[in-house]
């Protein structure tokens, strides 16, 4: 008695490759991720910054900047509604696939080319404004490289299988996939039958997250609560008498 073809095809499309990619370099990325981050916390707490240019330009960065961080907040939110929450817990709260399908597909293509145009802005003041463009470095170079490629594939992903395409339920494969990582049994077959601009993108995210600890992305996993707990600052007045009150008559400012 045969296989199935399907069968025999799927596990010929994981094979060696398979695994390399969607076991091992996963857990690699993730190992990366989470030890780089550490190790830069603890040897680099001065570098843990956005290195802001707002000083040296701020009409782009005001149009540029909301624009990438509300869209990315947006595509991050429909990734983890999309890979974390099973489809049959969507189902039971009375949210059919259909509808599901429409919600995603157009708010994340909305929120994908609005993400990009912001990227698309700041790096093109990062090149033209010579003070920001000399403070740019290698390494942001290639972060804005890695994070441009890594939303360019998955917004021609939506748009070629949802769009231009019949459709694709990524969340009968990768999402379980996904998820699998997390269990601790990785299934690369649910990848190996993906769409190859899903894999792409999957494979260019799995990169961007190894390069993430060592970029200015860290900021990211920053909260401002020393705020809420600092000093207050003392402001100094530069005005020509002391203080906020008229001095007192007999006595005069000296110097």
């Amino acid at each position: 008695m045969t296989a199935p073809a399907q069968s025999v095809t799927t596990a010929a499309q994981a094979g060696t490759g398979g695994i390399l990619l969607w076991v091992v370099l996963p857990y690699l990325s993730l190992a990366v991720f989470v030890l780089g981050h550490i190790w830069r916390y603890r040897y680099d707490k001065f570098g843990w910054t956005t290195r802001s240019s707002e000083l040296y330009e701020n009409r782009l960065l005001r149009i540029g900047s909301p624009l990438f961080h509300f869209g990315i907040l947006i595509v991050l939110l429909g990734h983890v509604m999309g890979l974390i929450v099973p489809e049959s817990w969507t189902a039971a709260a009375g949210i059919g696939e259909s509808a599901y399908h429409v919600v995603a597909v157009g708010l994340g293509t909305v929120a994908g080319v609005c993400t990009l145009g912001g990227l698309a802005i700041l790096v093109y003041r990062r090149r033209t404004v010579g003070p920001v463009f000399s403070a740019t470095t290698r390494n942001d170079k290639a972060m804005y490289v890695s994070l441009t490629a890594t939303i360019v594939l998955g917004l021609a992903a939506t748009i070629d299988a949802n769009i231009v395409g019949a459709g694709y339920n990524y969340r009968e494969t990768i999402s379980p996939w996904f998820r699998s990582i997390f269990y601790v049994q990785p299934d690369p077959d649910l990848m190996s039958g993906a769409p190859l601009l899903y894999q792409l993108h999957a494979v260019s995210a799995l990169l961007l997250f190894a390069f993430w600890p060592f970029t200015r992305l860290v900021h990211v996993l920053t909260a401002p609560l020393g705020y809420l707990t600092r000093p207050y600052i003392v402001y100094r007045s530069r005005d020509t008498q002391l203080g906020a009150r008229s001095p007192r008559q007999g006595w005069e400012r000296v110097g």
